[in-house]
Parts: C-alpha cells; sequence; structure tokens
C-alpha cells in the first residue's frame, strides 16, 4: 500500500505547530498525531509558567518562599539536563534567570532602571540551587525557574519519537520553529527547512536539506527593543541582567531538538566567543553578526 503526505496544524506553546508525514490512510495518521498533539499538550502543561496549576507552578511556588520540593522522574531529567547546560556555559544557561522578564517588558519598549535589576539578580544562580535524586532545594527565598530554554525542545523529540513508536518513518515536527525530523521524504528526498534572516522580515538567510535531526534558531528576531537605533536582544544574561551583543542570531543542527536548542542559547550567551564555542562543539551551525556577517559549519 502506498503513503501518502498528511499535515496537521494545530497551536501549542504560544506558537503555531504542524506535523507532517507519510502514513497508509487518513485514520491511521490522525490516530498518531492525536497522541502527539496530546502529549505536546501535557509538557505545555505542566512546564507553562502561565498555568497555576503546572508543575513548574508548584516548583516555584517553594521556589518563592525557600525550601524544598519533591519531583518527579520526568521533572528531574529536564531539571538534570538544565545542570548539564549550565556547566558547559560556564555558568551563562541559567533556568534560575527567568525571573529578569521581570524587569524586561519587550512590548513596552522601555529600558529597566538598573536598580531594578541589581535586586532581581539576588534571586538569580543556580548555584544557589541544589539537586538529589528525587528533590530540589531552593537556599534563598524570592527565587523562579523557567524551562523556556528547552522545555519546547523537549516536546519536539518527543513528538518525533511517539511517530516513530507508531511505524511513522517519513515526516517532520514543527513546533513554532523548532523541528525534528523523523525522516526524510517517502523517495529519500531531503526536507528542506528555510530559516529566516534575523533582520529582514520575511526574507530567507538560507535553506537547510535534512534527512534526520532537531533544528532550533536564537536570535533577536521579533522580541527586542530598539531604543535610539540600539537593539536590545531577549536573551538576557543571567550574571549581568542585560541583553547579549555580539550575534544576531544562531541556527544549530544536532541529533535532538533539544541539543540544537540549547546550543543556540548558549552561543548567543557567549557572545564574541560564541562562534569559537560552536566550533568546539562540531555540530552544523549558521551565525549572523550584529554587522550582518553571516558564518558558520555545514
Amino acid at each position: 500500500m502506498s503513503l501518502n503526505l498528511f499535515h496537521f496544524p494545530f497551536n501549542a506553546m504560544g506558537s503555531p505547530c504542524e506535523l507532517k508525514f507519510y502514513a497508509k490512510s487518513q485514520q491511521s495518521a490522525k490516530q498518531v498525531s492525536d497522541k502527539v498533539i496530546a502529549d505536546v499538550k501535557r509538557i505545555e502543561q505542566r512546564y507553562s509558567r502561565y498555568q497555576q496549576d503546572s508543575t513548574l507552578s508548584a516548583i516555584n511556588r517553594v521556589a518563592e518562599k525557600g525550601g524544598s520540593v519533591e519531583v518527579d522522574e520526568e521533572t528531574m531529567a529536564l531539571l538534570n539536563y538544565a545542570n548539564t547546560c549550565y556547566q558547559q556555559s560556564a555558568g551563562l544557561f541559567d533556568i534560575s534567570s527567568g525571573i529578569l522578564r521581570n524587569a524586561w517588558d519587550f512590548k513596552s519598549q522601555t529600558i529597566p532602571k538598573k536598580a531594578e535589576i541589581k535586586r532581581l539578580l539576588k534571586s538569580i544562580g543556580w548555584k544557589k540551587i541544589k539537586l538529589t535524586e528525587n528533590s530540589i532545594s531552593f537556599s534563598v527565598s524570592g527565587m523562579q525557574l523557567d524551562f523556556g530554554g528547552i522545555g519546547k525542545e523537549y516536546a519536539v523529540d518527543r513528538a518525533a519519537g511517539i511517530c516513530w513508536q507508531h511505524g511513522v518513518q517519513h515526516g517532520l515536527v514543527n513546533l513554532g520553529g523548532d523541528i525534528k525530523i523523523i525522516g526524510p521524504h517517502v523517495d529519500g528526498k531531503p526536507w528542506i527547512v528555510g530559516i529566516s534572516h534575523p533582520r529582514k522580515p520575511n526574507q530567507l538567510l538560507t535553506s537547510l536539506s535534512l534527512y534526520s535531526g532537531g533544528v532550533a534558531s536564537s536570535g533577536d528576531y521579533q522580541r527586542c527593543i530598539e531604543i535610539n537605533g540600539k537593539r536590545y536582544s531577549h536573551v538576557l544574561n543571567p550574571k549581568t541582567g542585560w541583553p547579549v551583543r555580539g550575534l544576531s542570531a544562531v541556527t544549530v543542527v544536532a541529533e535532538q531538538c533539544v541539543i540544537a536548542g540549547s546550543a543556540c542559547t548558549i552561543a548567543m550567551l557567549m557572545e564574541g566567543r560564541g562562534k569559537r564555542w560552536l566550533d568546539k562543539l562540531g555540530v552544523q551551525h549558521i551565525w549572523v553578526d550584529l554587522q550582518g556577517r553571516v558564518g558558520g559549519h555545514n
């Protein structure tokens, strides 16, 4: 029986999302897509900071007061991955830094006061957090965690895994620009993934031909402030509390989308050292610097 291409658009995690994959029938494709979309929504429900009944909100209520809370296996796996990112980035990738958004409102087009940032920095720092086998402890009060750098990418990898479990071998998952290729088209051709230009809306920087792997991008695309001709990126340095400068955008291709996503963010956080760090990492990547120069490694 021949396979047909099916397309399922949906919204999750504040983004337009889609599944594209080959299956024998509309009915079998819908069964798989329903399972995938349900799991994406489950992850969103568990790790959204916007939902009061989420697992993350429960952790943050403890973080606010200080103290310890038990966590389940899935959450601990994400916390351990965040810890790895913190170590590999020399403390720049820090999921306790999301609290800086209390100062930086990228819709207001205003720069926060230095005193406000200084106050928030006292409640940031992965070093103030301790992980055991099944719990997380906060040594100071007023802290907050945010899985923004890894949650959506984790959902992408899980979605591709669910497709594989149900016999899908050709397709892709796209959650708001975080992508995982399940496998090439049925005829063996690669998927073409367009990468947006950070400075020229509606224009492509380049296109990637991919047979497998995860793709993620980070940069000062939509969320930024521009004041007196100076652009302030939404990627914030957890040590200074201020937006990073050095790279305008980074795209990484890696085996897992969660690795691609964290690598992009770390490269942005490393500013001038980001290009060299990506070269050492040895993954396929593209960068655009503040002068508009484009480089990378294919």
